[in-house]
């Protein structure tokens, strides 16, 4: 230790800062008379790109669905071997290191693209969808039973649960519909890890489905078909 610095009088400090939070929003072509539109706000997992969700999102929703993709907060540098292409960068959500701090801006670019949109008369307030995929499914969780009156229903594929889901008192019963997907060849989120994932989302939901696939950590061709299917049958409904 150097001379007249005393480890004792060490202390963490903090300052605050703005950043940036990117998002693409894509509008249908308009037809004259039109109602607004149910609105699907789709998050990525790690390593991926709101582009990349945009893209997996446009195949996804009804053609009438305005779709919003929000890029993670995290940027890090790709190895250009990684599955997905030759993308640089990738971007993650949350960190070991404070991952609260991340949960309450996850919930805060949520809430600002629903407003925003909204407001600018884009979309139905009314029929508002969130879609995660991998890191983004147990954030998109978080959100959805914190904020229990602001969604139609979510869609989380190939992810997991929040890790305080039955002890934390933040999240509420919800009237929104859920819907998780899972494969059975996942090596992240085996069938044995989310066996009971329909019987625990029941305990603050009453429209929960859950449906497997021959699939690994991934989006197939099958449940792009079923999500769009139920996305159609949740935001018909009165």
């Amino acid at each position: 230790m150097q001379p007249g610095i005393n480890s004792e009088r060490t202390e963490e400090r903090t300052l605050s800062a703005q950043i940036k939070i990117y998002y693409d929003v894509y509008v249908p072509p308009e037809d004259e008379g039109r109602a607004a539109r149910p609105l699907l706000v789709a998050l990525h997992g790690y390593g991926a790109s709101k582009r990349q969700m945009m893209r997996e999102a446009r195949a996804i929703a009804p053609d009438d669905f305005v779709i919003a993709s929000i890029q993670g907060f995290h940027q890090h540098i790709r190895d250009p071997k990684e599955e997905g292409g030759p993308l640089r960068f990738g971007f993650g959500w949350v960190t070991n290191f404070h991952p609260e701090e991340a949960i309450a801006l996850h919930h805060k670019a949520v809430n600002h693209v629903l407003d925003t949109l909204i407001e600018e008369g884009i979309c139905d307030g009314e029929r508002v969808f969130l879609l995660g995929f991998s890191q983004t499914c147990a954030l998109n969780y978080r959100y959805a039973f914190t904020h229990a009156k602001r969604l139609r229903g979510t869609v989380g594929i190939c992810g997991g649960l929040p890790g305080d889901w039955e002890t934390s008192e933040l999240y509420h019963e919800t009237s929104a519909s859920v819907l998780y997907l899972h494969g059975t060849r996942d090596e992240f989120y085996t069938p044995e890890r989310v066996r009971d994932y329909g019987e625990r989302l029941r305990m603050r939901a009453r429209d929960v489905e859950v449906k497997s696939y021959d699939a690994a950590h991934e989006i197939v061709p099958a449940m792009r078909e079923d999500v769009r299917e139920w996305l159609q049958s949740r935001a018909s409904r009165v």
